[in-house]
């Protein structure tokens, strides 16, 4: 099963009341394993969590800690990109290498990178004083 597949699988089961806007994430660590994730509304709206959270939550509740490929797939008329948040967590575990595929229910994708969803990430060069 390709990555988007695992993500267009995994979509199905967003828990999404408020917005009706199921997401799907799926990301491969370097293990060579897949992580899942969806979204998960909340009431409280600003307390869901997002479906590349999840995937990547998955992902270290497993024991891995860096991604190797990223997919994310959304009932859009255009590819859907990871929100700000999710880019920066995203970044926290992946090189800016790393291939991100976005894509839509009806087969629309945008392959990208994580260095180009976040040009200027914020990370731990920037917190050691030289």
């Amino acid at each position: 099963m390709s990555l988007i597949d695992e993500a267009r699988a995994v979509r199905e089961h967003a828990y999404a009341p408020y917005s009706r806007f199921k997401v799907g994430a799926a990301l491969r660590a370097d293990s060579g394993a897949v992580y899942r994730g969806c979204n998960v509304e909340n009431a409280a709206y600003p307390e869901g969590t997002c479906a590349e959270a999840g995937a990547i939550a998955a992902m270290i509740a497993a024991g891995d800690l860096r991604i190797a490929e990223v997919a994310v797939i959304a009932d859009s008329p255009v590819p859907v990109s990871p929100c700000g948040g999710c880019r920066q967590k995203l970044a926290e575990f992946a090189a800016a290498d790393v291939p991100v595929t976005l894509a839509t229910t009806d087969g629309a994708t945008l392959r990208t990178t994580v260095g180009d969803l976040l040009p200027g990430a914020f990370n731990t060069d920037q917190m050691s004083r030289v």
